[in-house]
């Protein structure tokens, strides 16, 4: 009796699967490779720009108004015997104030020719008008840094001190004011000057700007023949320039002779530019100083 044989004879559908299923993972494989190259590479991050802060905008110069208030608060700190220490943040800060003025008309002969009030006056057969100031010489003023008052500072070396009033310092408006004058009033009803601009000049400085006892001067003149028509409402002065202090750091200075009285205060600047204008605020003469 022949021996039997046990073993199974091979399935030909056993190698057709395994081909199959080789060949399926070769094609997942090329579609995986495919999908890689087909995406977009990724970009690294880009570095971040640097912020750059927008530039500070310039600080807008003092007004005839802040003036009047900043000398204000000082008469009434040195009213109440206060004394203010460290440095003014109004120290360095330029200015640009407008002081009307012949607001009433002409001035009298002689009236402020020769302290810090500016004014005008007719010319011949009122053809002509004249313009004029002269700044007052504030160098030996009581206002003034003394010597030894600061040793070693640099408004210790003030040279010369040429100042300018301001009237009517209780008027924030840079225009005549419009109150109506009393015709039937003999006395003058006006008030004392209490708040003037003081223009420093240090000892060996420049002498560009400094008047030395000259005026700021100009003549308005008609059309042709004709007369030249007196203003409505007066002229501006207009000083420029930037606040320098006194010795304490302080922008204001101010003093009074009692109690009762209003103290006058003086700015100290360096004066850049004087100029006349009309009411409309036409330019009529220019000075500058730097």
């Amino acid at each position: 009796m022949a021996p039997i044989n046990r073993t199974h004879p091979r399935h030909p559908i056993v190698p057709a699967m395994a081909l199959s299923i080789v060949t399926l993972m070769l094609a997942q494989c090329d579609r995986a490779s495919d999908h890689q190259a087909a995406s977009p590479p990724v970009k690294a991050p880009e570095a971040q720009k640097p912020v750059i802060p927008p530039s500070p905008h310039p600080v807008a110069a003092l007004s005839r108004a802040e003036l009047v208030a900043a000398a204000a608060q000082a008469a009434s700190a040195y009213a109440q015997g206060m004394t203010s220490t460290g440095t003014d943040p109004l120290v360095g800060r330029s200015f640009a104030v407008r002081i009307p003025f012949g607001c009433s008309g002409p001035s009298v002969a002689g009236e402020g020719a020769e302290n810090g009030l500016a004014g005008w006056s007719w010319g011949p057969d009122q053809k002509t008008i004249e313009i004029r100031l002269t700044p007052g010489d504030w160098t030996t003023s009581a206002l003034m840094p003394q010597s030894g008052e600061a040793a070693g500072s640099a408004a210790q070396a003030w040279e010369t001190v040429e100042g300018f009033w301001v009237p009517r310092p209780w008027l924030g408006a840079e225009a005549c004011p419009k109150v109506p004058g009393d015709p039937l009033q003999t006395l003058s009803a006006t008030s004392p000057q209490t708040l003037g601009i003081a223009a420093v000049f240090q000892s060996g400085g420049s002498r560009i700007g400094r008047r030395n006892g000259r005026a700021y001067s100009f003549t308005i003149r008609g059309q042709g023949d004709q007369p030249v028509s007196p203003p409505a409402e007066g002229y501006r002065l207009i000083l420029e320039g930037r606040i320098v202090g006194f010795p304490n750091g302080r922008a204001v200075r101010c003093l009074a002779s009692g109690p009762d009285q209003r103290p006058v205060c003086v700015v100290a600047t360096q004066l850049d530019k004087v100029a006349f204008e009309d009411a409309a605020g036409g330019v009529l003469s220019v000075w500058q100083s730097s």
